[in-house]
C-alpha cells in the first residue's frame, strides 16, 4: 500500500473534491467509509446531507479554536492499494483508516478529544482521510513524524491483510531526491506548453549552477547568469538562513514571483547541504593544451579517470560515507555534463542526473575527500565550455558516458545488496538514458574502428590476442575474445602499439582499475580508456589531421612507467604559446 500525506485550508474545497466526478469522471459511488465517531454525515449515501453540514462538523473545533487554530488546518491522507491485491471491503478500509489516523498521531486510540476525520472511499482501490487538525480541548496534535509512523502501519497491515508488502521501499532514504511534481504543477506546465514544470527546471538550473562551483559566491554569480532570481532569509544577527529561488517569468496569480526555497526543491539544496559541498573544495582545472578547442574533451577524459578511481574505491571500501560522495559527487558531473554537451545527447544526460537524485543517502555525511575529486571532475567539465561537436569532443563524450554507464550500474548493485530497491531502481533508470546517450556517440566511431579491425592482419590480430591473454586471467580474457566489439578493440589495441605503447601494459593499467563483470560490454569499456591513458587520437576516418598531428604521444614501457615521445616539429602547427598547463576560471 502507498500513502501519500498533504494539507490545505480548505475543507470544503477538498470535500467537494471527494464528492465529485473527478477531474475525469474517474470517481465512482463516493462514500464515507468510516469517520470520528462512526455517525458523521453523509452527502454520498444521504440524499438530504449537504457538504455545508459535513464541514461545519469537521470544522467545529476549528471554529471554536478561533485564531488558535492552524491556517492550514487540514491533514489529508490517501492510501491506495496495489493493482494486485485483492478487492478491500467498506468495513476494511475503515479499519485501515483507524489505524492510520491513530498511526499519525490526529487521533490518538482512546483519546476523546482527537482530530474530526472521515475516510472516503470513491474507488475500488483506495482512501481518502481527511481531517481537521484541532483537538477537543483546542489545542493543534503533534503529528511531527506522521509519514513514518504511517508507513511503518501500513507495513503491518500488509502483513495481517496478505497484501503486497512494500516494506523494502520503506528504508530511511526512500524519500531521497526531490518530491515529485503536483498536479498543480503539472497542469500548469500543460496549459503553458512546457517540457516540464517551472520548479522541475528552476531545480536543475540550481543543480547545474552548484556543480563543481569553489564559493559560495562563485554559485551566486552563476544562478544570475542562469537569470535565477534569489533571495536570502537571514537571522535577526545577519548570518544568512536560507536561500529562495524563482525562476523568471514564472508568477503567480498575483503577477508575483512564484520562490521556491532550496530545501523545497531538492533537500540536498538546503543552505547547510549547499556548504557541506562546497566546504569539501574543488580544484581549479587543468588543461595541458593552450587551444581552448581541445579543452572539452580534456574536461571529460579527466573526468572519466576520476569516475574510474571511484569505481576503484568504491569495490575496495563500500561504506556509506564513501558512497555518498561517490553518489553525490556523480550528479554534479552529469550536471556539468549536460549543460555543456550538444543537442544529441543533453537530454538524456540531464534525465540520467535527475534519476541519480533518488539515489542518494539522505542521512550520511560524504567523505570529503571523494566528495572533492568528483566535485573537482566536474568543474573541469564545465569550466572547459560546451562540446561544439568536434570529433575529439564526440570520442570523449563515448569515453566518459561509458564510465558513467558502469558507474551507474554499481551503484545499482550497491543498493540492492542493502535492500535499497527504491533506489536501486532509480539507478538502474540513470544507466538507461547514459546508454542511449553513449550510443549516439559512440556509433560511429567504434563502427570505424570495427572495419579497421577487420582489416588488420592476422599477425596484428594474433599480437593483440596474445597481449589479452597474458594481461587478463583466463575467463575473463575469453569472455573478451568472444564479445561483439572484439575488432574495434582490437583495432584500438594495434593502434597503442604502432605508438610505441605495450598493449599487455595498458590493459593490464585499465583493467585494473575495477572488474568488468558489471559492465555491459568490457571490450567497449576497455576500449575507451586505453585510448583516453594512451593519448590516441580521434579515430582516423572522423579526424580532423591539424587538430591532432602536434599532439604529444605518451608511450606506456614494460615497466608500466610512462615517459613522453617527440614527435616531428614539421607535422605539428606552430603553437601561438607554449604547450604549457593552463587553468581556466569563468
Amino acid at each position: 500500500m502507498i500513502a501519500s500525506i498533504g494539507g490545505g485550508s480548505s475543507t470544503m474545497g477538498l470535500l467537494k473534491y471527494l464528492f465529485g466526478p473527478g477531474q475525469h469522471n474517474e470517481h465512482n459511488d463516493p462514500h464515507i467509509v468510516g469517520s470520528w465517531d462512526g455517525f458523521a454525515p453523509d452527502p454520498g449515501r444521504e440524499p438530504d446531507v449537504t457538504f455545508t453540514q459535513l464541514r461545519d462538523a469537521l470544522d467545529l473545533r476549528v471554529v471554536q479554536a478561533g485564531e488558535r487554530a492552524p491556517k492550514e488546518h487540514v491533514w489529508h491522507c490517501s492510501v491506495r492499494a496495489a493493482s494486485t491485491d485483492r478487492l478491500l471491503s467498506d468495513d476494511e478500509w475503515n479499519r485501515i483508516a483507524q489505524r492510520i489516523v491513530v498511526a499519525a498521531g490526529v487521533a490518538p486510540e482512546g483519546d476523546p478529544d482527537g482530530c474530526r476525520w472521515i475516510a472516503v472511499r470513491h474507488a475500488d482501490d483506495h482512501i481518502h482521510i481527511l481531517a481537521t487538525l484541532v483537538r477537543g480541548n483546542l489545542t493543534q496534535p503533534r503529528i511531527r513524524g506522521d509519514w513514518g509512523r504511517v508507513e511503518s502501519e501500513l507495513t503491518l497491515i500488509e502483513n495481517e491483510l496478505g497484501l503486497l508488502s512494500l516494506a523494502h521501499t520503506r528504508t530511511k532514504d526512500r524519500h531521497s531526491g526531490p518530491k515529485r511534481p503536483t498536479r498543480a504543477e503539472l497542469r500548469k506546465a500543460e496549459r503553458r506548453n512546457l517540457p516540464q514544470t517551472p520548479r522541475e527546471t528552476l531545480r536543475t538550473a540550481v543543480r547545474q549552477s552548484l556543480a563543481g562551483a569553489a564559493t559560495e559566491e562563485e554559485f551566486l554569480r552563476r544562478l544570475a547568469e542562469h537569470g535565477i532570481r534569489t533571495s536570502t532569509r537571514r537571522a535577526p544577527s545577519g548570518d544568512a538562513l536560507g536561500y529562495k529561488f524563482a525562476l523568471p517569468g514564472d508568477r503567480n496569480a498575483k503577477n508575483a514571483p512564484v520562490w521556491f526555497s532550496g530545501s523545497k526543491l531538492d533537500p540536498d539544496l538546503s543552505l547547510p547541504k549547499i556548504r557541506a559541498r562546497l566546504a569539501a573544495g574543488a580544484a581549479e582545472p587543468v588543461y595541458p593544451d593552450p587551444n581552448e578547442y581541445t579543452w572539452p574533451a580534456s574536461g571529460r577524459h579527466q573526468a572519466s579517470t576520476t569516475i574510474d578511481h571511484a569505481l576503484a574505491t568504491l569495490a575496495d571500501d563500500q561504506s556509506d560515507d564513501r558512497a555518498a560522495a561517490t553518489i553525490s559527487g556523480s550528479i554534479e558531473i552529469l550536471d556539468a555534463l549536460a549543460a555543456t554537451s550538444p543537442v544529441l545527447s543533453r537530454k538524456e544526460i540531464a534525465q540520467a542526473a535527475r534519476a541519480f537524485d533518488r539515489t542518494g543517502l539522505t542521512h550520511t555525511r560524504a567523505a570529503k575527500t571523494d566528495l572533492r575529486a568528483m566535485r573537482s571532475a566536474a568543474r573541469a567539465v564545465l569550466n572547459a565550455g560546451p562540446a561544439v561537436g568536434r570529433a575529439e569532443d564526440g570520442t570523449a563524450a563515448a569515453t566518459i558516458l561509458s564510465s558513467l554507464v558502469l558507474l551507474a550500474v554499481v551503484i545499482a548493485k550497491w543498493h540492492t545488496a542493502r535492500g535499497h530497491e527504491y533506489q536501486a531502481q532509480a539507478a538502474n533508470a540513470a544507466a538507461d538514458h547514459l546508454r542511449t546517450a553513449y550510443t549516439r556517440h559512440a556509433a560511429k566511431p567504434m563502427a570505424v574502428l570495427d572495419l579497421h579491425g577487420q582489416r588488420l592482419p592476422q599477425s596484428a590480430q594474433d599480437r593483440q590476442v596474445a597481449a589479452i591473454r597474458q594481461a587478463l586471467p583466463a575467463a575473463e580474457a575469453t569472455k573478451l575474445l568472444n564479445e561483439n566489439g572484439w575488432n574495434a578493440f582490437a583495432a584500438t589495441l594495434a593502434e597503442a602499439e604502432a605508438a610505441g605503447h605495450d598493449p599487455a601494459v595498458l590493459l593490464a593499467q585499465a583493467a585494473g582499475r575495477r572488474e568488468l563483470a558489471s559492465a555491459d560490454s568490457a571490450t567497449a569499456v576497455l576500449n575507451w580508456r586505453i585510448r583516453r591513458d594512451a593519448g590516441l587520437p580521434t579515430t582516423p576516418a572522423v579526424a580532423k589531421p591539424s587538430t591532432r598531428t602536434g599532439a604529444a604521444r605518451i608511450r606506456t614501457t614494460a615497466t608500466g612507467r610512462t615517459v613522453a615521445m617527440p614527435v616531428n616539429p614539421a607535422a605539428q602547427p606552430r603553437p601561438s604559446a607554449p604547450p604549457t598547463p593552463l587553468t581556466r576560471r569563468r
